[in-house]
């Protein structure tokens, strides 16, 4: 909690009025100062108007009791307990909204506006203000917000968005002549959001400032002009956002929502011919199957059909289409062979080999949502293959005779704390924690890999310390891993070490990495 500024107990105290405030009495039923009967997102709106109109006069001045407001019924009777909670009530909003605590507090979104383009592709703007007091910082995040808004497709014909702002200028004196021309795009210059435009017949272009928000970048380009910038839609539809569907498909997830099945298949066979490697299973995702052998893989749909390499017949390199998404399969001259697949599948699919040679070895993965796990463990014991309990990809296998933990409760492995630079890209409050997506610029010491980009988890909405977005930290964090291998997070503790980097801090980290064991 902040520290109250000087002179704010007193004030509070007396009510601003002189009196004890246990002594305050009721008129006509009411009771209570009319600045603190107001709630938190009011107080602060009004006083920063009243502030900004009384510029010049130091501290905070109270709000004018001519105002209208709705104070609550008492008896006439003093509560010193009620003043107690608006003492507490204060201090605590004080301690939020003091000078040099922390940003300000936006105003909630406006609406979306209309759709920059009647059809096709186009761009909604929505914006938000900034309230905060002078000494405040400035709030985290943008004042405007803009979607991808898709409408019918534009019919035959039709000529593009930026060919029409160019066609504006047609027969207008440009250049400070009386010379006019025909213009058309000028897709060759350096900015891809300026107005370009070539003068037909002419070997020149000349510049019309911006484009208008929502015209392509580029003829065919999916990424789209906003102020001045081109940018591309996150999983989100928000431009710009950088927002990405993790392995579970979840717009902005954190891969927790799914599991992590990855094994060899190392059976030799007794014989030549086809053998059963795996069930691929209904809602698999970033399917990956590799070997390097004279042997085949073989993919058979749900139907007993075969997608390739069945009936003895090797297949020719390429696409295919199986269980509602497609398969991309490749075969190298030195005998490496491969499978990929991005999923989801829409039903279950049987991945074998058809054996000519021992087999070196399968490796094959894919992520499968937590409900399908269970289903899909019984299918393989019942075909009487081994179980492998999946694992995340940063974590190492557990011996096979460990027991797993309980999965409503797993428990959870602290490691040693891996200590890196990050830009903060972005903050998201959810639930009780707040976290953080960071870009991992220089790792100094850390036992298991970590990713480019990375999710940092910090208990509260109100995270200490706070990490703002746009700007670099040294982070030393705890790796918290659960027992049965489904969760791998990244956590800053409440009193964890998050300092603003700079090259001394860079200095200190470097220093501590030579004399401090891994």
């Amino acid at each position: 909690m902040g520290k109250l500024r000087p002179g704010a107990a007193e004030w509070l105290a007396s009510g601003h009025t002189g009196r004890d405030p246990s002594k305050l009495s009721c008129k006509g039923g009411l009771c209570g100062h009319p600045t603190l009967q107001r709630s938190g997102a009011q107080r602060r709106l009004v006083t920063t108007q009243d502030h900004t109109a009384s510029q010049g006069r130091a501290g905070l001045q109270p709000l004018s009791a001519a105002a209208p407001l709705h104070r609550p019924l008492c008896s006439p009777r003093p509560r010193p307990f009620q003043n107690l909670l608006l003492l507490l009530w204060t201090l605590l909003h004080c301690g939020l909204g003091g000078s040099a605590q922390g940003p300000g507090e936006w105003t909630p979104w406006g609406s979306w506006s209309r759709c920059s383009s009647s059809c096709g592709r186009g761009v909604s703007v929505r914006s938000r203000r900034c309230i905060r007091f002078p000494e405040e910082e400035p709030c985290w995040g943008d004042t405007h917000e803009y979607r991808l808004c898709q409408l019918p497709d534009c019919p035959p014909g039709a000529v593009p968005f930026r060919d029409i702002q160019c066609a504006l200028y047609n027969g207008r004196p440009v250049l400070g002549t009386q010379k006019t021309y025909q213009w058309v795009p000028f897709h060759g210059a350096p900015n891809q959001c300026d107005l370009n435009c070539l003068a037909e017949g002419h070997a020149f272009y000349h510049s019309f400032g911006r484009v208008l928000d929502g015209t392509p970048c580029s003829p065919g380009a999916q990424a789209l002009c906003v102020a001045g910038r081109c940018l591309s839609a996150g999983c989100d539809g928000l431009l710009g956002s950088g927002t990405l569907e993790d392995r579970c498909g979840r717009c902005g997830g954190a891969n927790d929502s799914c599991l992590f099945v990855q094994r060899v298949f190392r059976d030799s066979g007794a014989f030549a011919g086809y053998w059963n490697v795996t069930l691929i299973p209904e809602g698999a995702r970033h399917i990956r199957v590799g070997h390097r052998s004279r042997n085949h893989l073989a993919l058979m749909g749900g139907d007993g059909r075969y997608v390739l390499n069945g009936h003895w017949a090797v297949s020719p390199p390429g696409t295919y289409e199986a269980a509602g998404t497609r398969v991309v399969y490749t075969r190298a001259a030195g005998l490496e062979e491969t499978l990929h697949a991005a999923g989801p599948t829409s039903q279950d699919l049987l991945l074998q080999v058809l054996l000519q040679e021992p087999n070196p070895g399968i490796e094959f993965e894919f992520w499968l949502p937590r409900e399908h796990y269970g289903p899909f463990q019984a299918q393989v014991q019942a075909l009487g293959w081994p179980l492998r309990q999946p694992q995340p990809r940063e974590v190492q296998p557990q011996p096979p005779n460990s027991p797993a933990a309980p999965a409503a409760v797993p428990a959870r492995i602290p490691t040693l704390a891996p200590v890196f630079q990050a830009h903060v890209l972005g903050r998201h409050r959810q639930a009780q924690e707040t976290r953080y997506e960071v870009r991992v610029q220089l790792v100094y010491k850390n036992r298991s890999p970590l990713r480019a980009r990375e999710y940092v988890w910090a208990p509260g909405r109100c995270p200490c310390p706070p990490l703002a977005p746009h700007r670099e930290y040294l982070l030393a964090v705890q790796r918290l891993v659960s027992s049965d291998g489904t969760q791998d997070r990244l956590l800053l503790p409440h009193a964890g070490y998050a300092r603003p980097w700079s090259p001394a801090e860079d200095s200190r980290a470097r220093l501590a990495a030579r004399h401090c064991p891994i």
